[in-house]
């Protein structure tokens, strides 16, 4: 498993702006983009680049705190 997949993360259709937010809220506020799919990538991509800048900078990433599945079940 990678780092990243230890976190949530999520894509929806903001209304109000006509776009596509990508979501990741402990490591990320959000990114913008008009197609859901390369939004995805874009997202896991910069996650994947702050977490190599926390490694680079021998900080602790922080503990995923939105756990939904969890949170349910």
């Amino acid at each position: 498993m990678k780092t990243s997949d230890r976190y949530h993360k999520w894509v929806e259709w903001n209304e109000e702006d006509s776009t596509y937010t990508a979501q990741h809220s402990d490591l990320i506020t959000g990114i913008h983009g008009h197609d859901s799919v390369k939004l995805s990538a874009k997202l896991e991509q910069t996650l994947e680049d702050v977490i190599a800048h926390f490694k680079e900078e021998n900080r602790p990433l922080p503990t995923p705190r939105t756990r939904p599945m969890q949170e349910v079940a």
